[in-house]
């Protein structure tokens, strides 16, 4: 398990050398799926360097990657090992030329999200987890604060491409608010979750798809937050890897932000 952690590492280094290469070269193209949600020109170099990795070097393993393999369905059941892949997560950032954008990848087997690494190149901070053996950030141990009053955490979220259904986000927006010190939007949610992880935020929600929260969720529980979601999960849904409605926070705040979050 160690060494399929550095690979993923190892990986997610070579990928972030390369979007920053790419955010430097003037004019990096642009794309937008579905006409509103936008992908560049070094997403999808990103992933084809990942994707060929792994099927040189671990053929009989599959991929669910956000770009080029995104319609793989019911990780938690596939009898072979899953890489879960989001070749840069907080694309907009990326695009704007904002540090905030993250490779993440993540790894799973017989229905648990085993292994995860999250790296941000412009601040080369590597986040890592193995099931079981704690978080870390560059190598250092790190752990949830030990924030338990709702009312000076500071709390992360972000919002979707699609603009129909908004008032129900804005309501949690809003209860957010009334109830909390603040709130941050910084557009990367692996890095959000990543942050959590270390202590940087308290909380965080949102609906996300698969390969933004696989191996920041994981890197999360092992540094001691708890992990969830603020809605009652559908029957049958696995909680490590069912998208909507998550939520994650240190330990003392989980209900009282899970109650906010419903009551809103």
């Amino acid at each position: 398990m160690e060494k399929l952690l550095d690979f993923a590492c190892e990986l997610a280094c070579e990928a972030g050398r390369l979007i920053v290469e790419e955010q430097h070269q003037a004019g990096s193209g642009r794309e937008f799926k579905q006409g509103r949600e936008l992908v560049t020109q070094a997403d999808l170099k990103a992933d084809r360097l990942i994707c060929e990795r792994i099927g040189r070097e671990l053929p009989e393993h599959l991929i669910l990657s956000e770009e080029s393999s995104p319609d793989l369905a019911n990780v938690h059941l596939q009898p072979q090992p899953v890489w879960i892949v989001d070749p840069i997560d907080g694309t907009v950032n990326f695009a704007h030329g904002h540090r905030q954008s993250a490779v993440s990848i993540a790894w799973a087997k017989d229905g648990h999200i085993e292994l995860g690494a999250v790296y941000n190149p412009f601040t080369d901070e590597m986040f890592s987890a193995l099931r079981g053996h704690g978080a870390n950030l560059n190598g250092k141990t790190i752990g949830v604060s030990n924030e338990h009053e709702l009312s000076r955490a500071l709390i992360a979220t972000g919002f979707p491409y699609q603009k129909t259904g908004l008032k129900p986000l804005i309501r949690r927006l809003d209860a957010v608010l009334h109830n909390c010190a603040d709130i941050r939007r910084l557009g990367s949610a692996a890095l959000d979750i990543c942050w959590l992880a270390c202590g940087r935020l308290d909380g965080y929600y949102e609906t996300l798809s698969l390969w933004d929260f696989a191996a920041a969720g994981l890197i999360a529980r092992e540094a001691g937050a708890t992990y969830g979601h603020f809605s009652e999960l559908p029957k049958d849904a696995h909680p490590e890897f069912h998208n909507e409605d998550i939520l994650i926070t240190t330990p003392a705040l989980f209900e009282p932000l899970k109650r906010v979050l419903s009551e809103a």
